[in-house]
C-alpha cells in the first residue's frame, strides 16, 4: 500500500474520523448534548439548536447574545474490535501490522458493525435573540462520519490482499462476481463542511402555552465520500474524495471524462449542496417541553474526482491489503478508486446524492430550575452515507448541584450501537460555560464491544436574558 506521508489537514480530518461512530449524529459538537449521550431536542438552545431543531431558537427566556469557538466532539465504537485494538486504530496510525496481526483483524472485521465512527467540530457559532422578532443562529461546522461493515472475504482481502483465501479457492475458470464475493458488506465515509444559519420564532405566547417553530439553511462542501453497499447480485459505490485525501488515480487522470483535481492546498472540495431543516417546540405549563424536528432536508453534488464501480469478476489485488494502523487511508486505496482496487470504476462528471435526512420527536419535564429531564427518538429518513443505522432511543437529564456546576447524564441505545451510559461535567455561571462529556462511561473502559467518545467546549459565552 500507498503509505506517504499526508499533510496536516488530511491528518486532522482522518485523526479525526479515526477518533469517532458513520451513521452520525450532529450533538457531537455539542458537549452538553453528549453528556446526555444525544438527548437534545428539547433541551438545546441557541447556536447549539442547529441541526436539532431550529424551534428553540423562538423560545421566551434565552439568552440575547450566545457565541462560541472551537466546541468538538469525537467518538468511535465497535461490536466485534476489542478496546484495545480499536484504541491502536487511533493512536498508533504509523505503526505496521505484524503477519499475526493482519490475520487477527481480517477476523475480527468480519462483523456487519465492525466499525462506526463520527466527529464534529464548530468552528464558530454565534445566536441572537430579538425581543419581539425571534432567535437567529449562524455557525461553522466539520463533519466526519464513516462505518465499516465488512464479509469474511472482504475482511481477509483488505488486511491479506493478494494472499487472501479467496484467490486459492476460486479456479482461473470460476472467478466470482465481486457482488458475490462481497456481499453483505458496507464501506462509507463522509466529511463534509458545513456553513449554517437557522431562524425560530415564537408563534403563541400564553401565560401556559407557548409554540415556536423554526427552519434552518446550510451550504455544504463537500470534502470526500466513499458509499460502497454489497449484496448478491447487487453492487451498488462511488466516490468522490479530495486531493487532500491523496489517492493515486493513476492513468484515470487523463480521461477526459474524468474531473481530474489536483493536489494544492487546503480542504478542495470536490462537491456542493444544500440542506434544510424544520420544526417546531411547545411548552405547556411550567415544566413540560415538546419538540418535532426533521433534520438534513437536501441533497449534494459530487463533482469532483467522482468514479462509480462496477460489477465484474473479483480483481486479484496487486499489494499484501492493509499494512499499518492507518486504516481510513490504506482501505480507501483498496475500496475507492485507488490504483490497486478490488473494483473496476467507471469516470463520471457528477453524481447527485440526498443528504442523511432524520425525524427526531422530544419531550423534556423541567422539575425545576435545577433538574431537567428528557426523552429523544430519531429515526432515519433514508439510507444514505452518514445517517444513522438504525433509530436512536434516549432519556437524559441536567442536574445542577451546585449554582456553578451541571451534571448530565442518562440511558441511550440505537444507531448502531448498544447501550450507553453518558456522563457530562459542565460548569455553568450565568455568562460561560466549559465541560467535558461522554456518549458512554462504560464502553470507554471495557474490553468488549468499546465505545469511546469525548466532546469539548471551553469557549461559551452567553449574555443577557430576555424575559
Amino acid at each position: 500500500m500507498n503509505r506517504n506521508s499526508t499533510s496536516f489537514l488530511t491528518a486532522a480530518l482522518l485523526t479525526l474520523a479515526a477518533a469517532a461512530p458513520l451513521h452520525a449524529q450532529n450533538e457531537l459538537s455539542n458537549f452538553t448534548a453528549t453528556g446526555r449521550g444525544g438527548v437534545s431536542t428539547t433541551f438545546a438552545t441557541d447556536y447549539q439548536a442547529i441541526g436539532i431543531n431550529p424551534a428553540n431558537l423562538g423560545r421566551v427566556g434565552g439568552s440575547r447574545v450566545a457565541f462560541t469557538i472551537g466546541e468538538a466532539g469525537v467518538g468511535v465504537s465497535s461490536q466485534s474490535l476489542t478496546r484495545d485494538q480499536l484504541r491502536k486504530f487511533v493512536y498508533n496510525t504509523n505503526d505496521e501490522l505484524t503477519p499475526a496481526e493482519k490475520r487477527s483483524f481480517a477476523q475480527a472485521f468480519t462483523s456487519d458493525n465492525a466499525a462506526n465512527l463520527n466527529a464534529d467540530i464548530t468552528t464558530v457559532g454565534l445566536a441572537v435573540q430579538l425581543p419581539g422578532l425571534g432567535g437567529i443562529a449562524v455557525s461553522h461546522r466539520l463533519r466526519t462520519a464513516g462505518h465499516v461493515g465488512l464479509n469474511q472475504n472482504a475482511a481477509e482481502l483488505l488486511f491479506l490482499g493478494r494472499d487472501a483465501p479467496i484467490y486459492a479457492n476460486a479456479s482461473a475458470s470460476n472467478i466470482p462476481l465481486v457482488s458475490e464475493a462481497l456481499a453483505g458488506t458496507d464501506m462509507q465515509f463522509a466529511a463534509t463542511s458545513e456553513f449554517n444559519v437557522a431562524f425560530g420564532q415564537c408563534l403563541i405566547d400564553l401565560p401556559l402555552f407557548q409554540l415556536s417553530a423554526g427552519a434552518g439553511y446550510r451550504y455544504i462542501q463537500g470534502i470526500g465520500i466513499l458509499d460502497v453497499r454489497v449484496q448478491p447480485g447487487n453492487l451498488q459505490g462511488y466516490s468522490s474524495l479530495s486531493p487532500v485525501f491523496d489517492i493515486d488515480y493513476g492513468s484515470l487522470t487523463t480521461n477526459p471524462s474524468f474531473n481530474f483535481k489536483a493536489r494544492t492546498s487546503g480542504l478542495q472540495p470536490v462537491g456542493k449542496g444544500n440542506g434544510f431543516d424544520v420544526g417546531v417546540a411547545a411548552e405547556v405549563g411550567k415544566s413540560l417541553r415538546l419538540g418535532l424536528a426533521v433534520t438534513d432536508l437536501g441533497s449534494m453534488t459530487w463533482d469532483g474526482n467522482l468514479l462509480t464501480a462496477n460489477d465484474q469478476k473479483l480483481k486479484r489485488l496487486k499489494s499484501a491489503g492493509i499494512g499499518s494502523y492507518n486504516f481510513i487511508k490504506e482501505a480507501t486505496e483498496i475500496f475507492a478508486s485507488g490504483t490497486d482496487s478490488l473494483f473496476q470504476y467507471q469516470t463520471g462528471l457528477e453524481r447527485k446524492a440526498s443528504l442523511p435526512a432524520k425525524l427526531r420527536a422530544g419531550v423534556g419535564f423541567r422539575v425545576s430550575e435545577f433538574f431537567e429531564t428528557g426523552l429523544d427518538v430519531t429515526l432515519p429518513l433514508n439510507d444514505v452515507a452518514g445517517n444513522l443505522t438504525s433509530p436512536f432511543v434516549g432519556v437524559g437529564v441536567d442536574y445542577k448541584p451546585l449554582s456553578w456546576l451541571r451534571l448530565s447524564s442518562g440511558v441511550t441505545g440505537g444507531a448502531g450501537y448498544g447501550l450507553s451510559l453518558p456522563l457530562g461535567f459542565t460548569i455553568a455561571t450565568s455568562v460561560y460555560e466549559a465541560g467535558i462529556s461522554t456518549r458512554d462511561v462504560v464502553g470507554a473502559l471495557t474490553s468488549e464491544h468499546p465505545y469511546i467518545s469525548v466532546a469539548t467546549g471551553f469557549l461559551r459565552f452567553k449574555f443577557g436574558k430576555i424575559q
